[in-house]
């Protein structure tokens, strides 16, 4: 539960506590982490000393379920030289560290990032005559950051978020997210290290298709030349009922150019999907082709899981020659050596230890397998093909249902354990499949219906007898199930 609470009268160690004198001071109990993002706002807001704030009423760190202390809101007149329109600002306290002695986060110093290292931001048009900013967005706000802390995963500038669902509960066409720097305010630095602001900004559903496409940072330079559409601040209009694309239509076709140049930066998701060994029956018992995923599932180890974020991580840089880094990867304390200690990325398993010992692990060719999506994971294969593989990169499917992963490699990445002599190969429940250009040729060809999935039933398969190699697109249902 949360509440609304108005300037003035915050509790004690709130961002509104007590009042500043004119040197900046504050409380004593003010809590140090809290100082300098609320500094940051004073910059800003110098006449909003006391914003009207949502606090949580239970606090997370006493066992209430949201995990932001408090959502304060402002009033900002924009910039009518630059077409910014008045706007609420609202800045979220709580994915940083505010207190320092680990109720929330492990205190690592004052040299990296505090906490998860950011804390959201977001910009709404005020409506005509609207007095009070809308609470919803406090919400939202507090909705990713429950998927933060409970994944561990963080944001960057560029990121995209799937929401399927109008932001604000009603009838809009803003029903996904992009991420990036907020335009005003700057790193700050506290004692319990940097914090970062990375505004949400509200986009249609082509919009977020053209992200995945193509990448987030090139959608936010468009959609900061359409002035509707979020401007050079990326204010977010509810009320907008046209894309980008619809209101300038030559737009699409910056967008097919640096598709068609750039590739797609999104590297990886997380999916329902999975895989089976179609391979002949081994001759002996010491064939490794006998472990089969289907009957003997396994947890990704330790290892393979690094191996896997970076593969995600590494993706998403545009590099003439990418790399997934070696199996046998060095790790210090089970982190990675650029990552603050307690954060998972991307795609490491919900255990931290392996059932099946890394090393007792052995790399597996096979000779043929079968691929399982669901229609939404499905519907990204082209997306991978076109978008990474035929740029020389890598592609890299996570289940959600469990620890399977596939990861698709063109013959320009190095370190994969698949070649192309050996095109399929898994290590445990990792598979990876490498496919030349001239097979991802063919296959976008064959899965051009793909484009279009409203107009196909389920389940659908697509089979390349020459190459050992079945797709198939099923039901969700199929994955809800562990027996499929």
């Amino acid at each position: 539960m949360e509440g609304v609470r108005p300037g003035g009268g915050p509790p004690a160690g709130g961002p509104g506590s007590g009042s500043s004198s004119g040197s900046g001071s504050f409380p004593s109990l003010f809590p140090p982490g809290l100082h300098g993002i609320y500094g940051e706002c004073r910059r800003l807001y110098p006449d909003q000393p006391n914003p009207l704030q949502v606090t949580a009423i239970l606090k997370y760190w006493l066992g209430g379920p949201d995990p932001l202390d408090y959502v304060s809101m402002y009033r900002n007149l924009g910039n009518p030289a630059l077409n910014v329109p008045e706007h609420w600002h609202y800045v979220s306290f709580g994915l940083s560290d505010l207190y320092g002695d680990n109720r929330v986060h492990e205190f690592t110093g004052a040299d990296g990032p505090s906490g998860f290292g950011f804390e959201l931001t977001f910009r709404l048009k005020r409506e005509t005559g609207e007095s009070a900013p809308p609470t919803w967005p406090a919400e939202l706000m507090q909705g990713l950051a429950r998927y933060v802390f409970q994944s561990e995963n963080t944001f960057c500038s560029g990121d995209h978020v799937s929401w399927h669902s109008p932001l604000d509960n009603s009838e809009s066409r803003i029903q996904h997210m992009l991420l990036t720097e907020d335009p005003q305010m700057q790193p700050v630095q506290t004692p319990f290290g940097v914090v970062t602001f990375l505004q949400i900004v509200g986009v249609c559903t082509e919009e977020l298709h053209a992200a995945q496409q193509w990448n987030g940072q090139g959608i936010l330079e468009l959609l900061r030349t359409v002035p509707v559409a979020g401007g050079p601040w990326l204010i977010t209009d509810m009320r907008r009922g046209e894309t980008i694309f619809e209101i300038d239509p030559h737009l699409q076709e910056r967008v097919d150019k640096g598709i068609e140049t750039d590739g797609s930066n999104l590297s990886g998701v997380s999916a329902k999907c999975a895989w089976d060994d179609l391979s002949r029956p081994p001759e002996d018992d010491e064939d490794s082709r006998s472990i089969c995923i289907g009957t003997q599932p396994r947890r990704l180890s330790g290892k393979d899981t690094e191996q896997i974020r970076e593969t995600l991580r590494r993706g998403l840089e545009i590099n003439s020659k990418p790399v997934l880094p070696p199996i046998n990867a060095q790790r210090q304390n089970g982190l990675n050596l650029d990552r603050a200690p307690s954060r998972k990325d991307s795609l490491e398993s919900e255990s931290s230890a392996a059932i099946i010992p890394h090393e007792l692990i052995r790399t597996r060719q096979l000779e043929s397998v079968h691929l399982k999506f669901n229609q939404e994971s499905g519907a990204l294969i082209p997306l991978c093909l076109r978008g990474r593989l035929l740029h020389g990169r890598h592609f890299t499917y996570k289940s959600i249902t469990g620890d399977t992963a596939i990861t698709f490699v063109s013959t320009g990445v190095e370190g994969a354990f698949a070649t192309e002599e050996h095109p399929y190969a898994a290590h445990g429940p990792w598979l990876q499949i490498l496919l030349t250009e001239e097979f991802v040729e063919r296959m976008l060809e064959d899965l051009e219906d793909l484009n279009s999935p409203e107009e196909f039933k389920l389940p659908k398969e697509y089979s390349w007898p020459e190459k050992k190699l079945k797709v198939s697109i099923l039901p969700d249902a199929v994955f809800d199930n562990p027996l499929h």
